[in-house]
């Protein structure tokens, strides 16, 4: 899927460098163009992308402290500056638009879901948000910014691939470890889904290519993608029980959002060497796919890359809402509540299009 990339705030930027690294160093070609976008001159300084600083009349280069109405404020005033930026790598061979951000600060929070409405407005291609959860002992500042974000971006982006930062940090590694090491595993992740059927090493038997993702983004709502791999035997017919394990793990221990499996959509792609991968193989995860995720749009196919491993992606459309997301909603709530940003919290019945009453839209 040839795609650009727009960073927003300094884990925005940071992630799509990551991302825009990976697939260079991969030779894939499928981020077409890079761009980071922060209200903060000191975080836009180590990212070798192209950068716009925006906000300079009311912040002055200094950022938002973590204020994300302040944030969307100033991508609404500046998103022409943005948009200007961007015009020229947003071209016909463009097939998708990702807005990528942590949901948890102040620029990249606020400012993301006023993005993708701008261009959403403007290109025909789909705008897709990146967004990182903050973790869950990240401040209460950070859950309330990203329940406010995610509320807002749900219902902005054609759809919303989220990462919750929890499912990748060890309990060992510290904080900037942490960020480091969930920005490898999205770049891996998202890198190979976009790379598929761009760059190959041999022939697909089955192809995927950026219409599988597209229509299996088509429900809008929120996404996830899950990812495992293992050594691969030499033979297809041996790799039958391998591509189906490998796919079991993706869903249930490799998410990008752990629980979330009931699904409008899926999508499985098998990555590896053509000669190591079984069709059976492929059929057999896809149709258990098809039963975990309740979900009869299930696609399938193969992603041929120079690998002696076997690697499953999955991609879940549509999802409802997990117990994750039920209690990383509940904790916004609450916090948002103790700091009297709200006036009233009940119990409300939210939908997979994530509607909540207790939290409230940046817009």
């Amino acid at each position: 899927m040839k795609s650009v990339l727009v960073g927003i705030g300094q884990a925005g930027g940071k992630l799509s460098t990551a991302l825009a690294e990976f697939d260079e160093q991969m030779g894939f070609g499928a981020v077409r163009d890079a761009l980071a976008v922060n209200t903060a001159a000191a975080d836009l300084q180590s990212i070798p992308l192209d950068t716009v600083l925006i906000g300079q009349d009311k912040v002055s280069g200094h950022g938002v402290g973590g204020d994300n109405e302040r944030g969307a404020e100033i991508m609404q005033a500046d998103a022409d500056q943005v948009l200007d930026a961007l015009g020229g790598r947003i071209t016909s061979e463009t097939e998708a638009i990702f807005v990528v951000a942590g949901l948890g600060g102040g620029t990249g929070s606020g400012g993301a879901p006023v993005l993708v409405r701008r261009l959403s407005r403007i290109y025909d291609v789909p705008v897709y948000a990146l967004g990182v959860l903050p973790g869950s002992d990240e401040g209460a500042l950070y859950q309330v910014n990203a329940g406010r974000s995610l509320k807002t971006l749900a219902g902005e982006a054609d759809a919303t691939l989220l990462i919750d930062n929890d499912a990748w940090k060890a309990e060992s590694e510290s904080l900037s470890e942490g960020y480091e090491a969930i920005n490898e595993n999205i770049a891996r992740r998202v890198g190979l889904l976009l790379a598929a059927g761009e760059a190959t090493e041999g022939v697909a038997e089955s192809v995927v290519d950026s219409s599988e993702i597209i229509n299996t983004l088509r429900s809008g709502g929120i996404a996830a993608l899950g990812y495992a791999s293992a050594p691969a035997a030499e033979e297809a017919a041996e790799n039958i029980s391998l591509i189906t394990s490998t796919t079991r793990n993706a869903v249930l221990t490799g998410s990008s959002l752990p629980g979330a499996t009931t699904a409008d959509a899926a999508l499985v792609v098998v990555a590896g060497q053509p000669e190591r991968i079984s069709r059976k193989g492929v059929e057999k995860a896809r149709r258990w796919v098809e039963e975990e995720t309740d979900s009869m749009q299930v696609r399938g196919g193969d992603f041929p890359i120079d690998s002696s491993r076997l690697a499953s992606l999955v991609l879940l459309g549509g999802l409802e809402r997990s117990d994750r997301i039920e209690r990383f909603f509940a904790r916004a709530e609450q916090a948002a509540s103790e700091a009297e940003e709200v006036e009233t919290v009940g119990a409300t019945e939210a939908d997979k299009t994530f509607q909540n009453d207790e939290l409230d839209g940046l817009f």
